[in-house]
């Protein structure tokens, strides 16, 4: 069903359950959707986290998808990732106040934590369509109640567990109107160096010891910066530089 509330522009089709909000959204995008569309669901059963990791999301929790359409060239639209982590940062504080700010931090590439434990994900999926355009579909799951006890990479929390209680509806309509805001500030990637400020500054691990595990290696070294395309600056402990375009963070004390 369609739901209204939202910021000009932009649309919902909210369900009770999909296997995947994102799905969902490029399914729309296929059959024509001109975007600006966030699909939610109350539970998600077959969601992708990073790498095809599995992402569900059970009743109380959040799972939302905004669809866009050629939103920005295909290499500077995977820096939305980076908006959308800003976005839902600032839309917890507006619905848990200025006091969780020291206690929720961004971990690159697309996580939010909360007491260092993840309680989000963002997964940004691209793809080409028949019309010639570029779908985006930017995923958004939010652990506002429970969170999976096992196969996580990094410990997972959720806000309800670490005595930070937010309705996963209230979380939704904050989020929608502050992605429209960072989205306009991001403005088609021309201000991705507004939008990588406002991101390292509620970085959390800047300048910490931490390990970067790639495909075929590990890295080791204090997380330094993030460079002008949102790769992240590693500072080795050899003092030497290298940039990272994706891979698994770890802090050390949970490394």
């Amino acid at each position: 069903m369609m739901a209204g509330g939202l910021p000009a522009g932009t649309r919902r089709e909210a369900h009770e359950s999909l296997p995947s909000t994102s799905l969902r959204g490029l399914a729309l995008a296929h059959a024509g959707d001109p975007g600006g569309i966030w699909v939610t669901a109350g539970e998600q059963t077959a969601g992708r986290g990073r790498r095809g990791r599995e992402w569900t999301t059970g009743g109380g929790n959040l799972a939302a998808s905004l669809l866009l359409i050629d939103p920005a060239e295909p290499p500077v639209a995977a820096t939305i990732s980076f908006v959308a982590g800003v976005a839902l940062h600032q839309a917890a504080i507006d619905c848990l106040g200025p006091g969780i700010a020291d206690r929720l931090k961004l971990k690159w590439p697309n996580d939010l934590l909360l007491d260092r434990r993840k309680v989000a994900g963002i997964l940004v999926e691209g793809e080409k369509l028949q019309s010639g355009k570029f779908a985006v579909v930017v995923g958004i799951g939010v652990n506002c109640a429970s969170h999976p006890e096992s196969g996580t990479t990094h410990p997972a929390g959720d806000f309800l567990s670490l005595g930070a209680p937010v309705e996963a509806e209230a979380l939704f309509m904050a989020l929608a109107g502050r992605m429209a805001d960072e989205l306009m500030t991001w403005d088609r990637g021309s201000g991705f160096s507004r939008t990588r400020a406002a991101w390292l500054s509620r970085a959390g691990g800047i300048g910490e010891p931490i390990r970067v595990n790639l495909a075929d290696r590990a890295l080791d070294g204090r997380f330094d910066s993030l460079d002008a395309e949102g790769r992240l600056v590693l500072r080795r402990t050899d003092g030497g530089r290298e940039t990272v375009s994706a891979g698994d963070l770890f802090f050390a004390a949970t490394g």
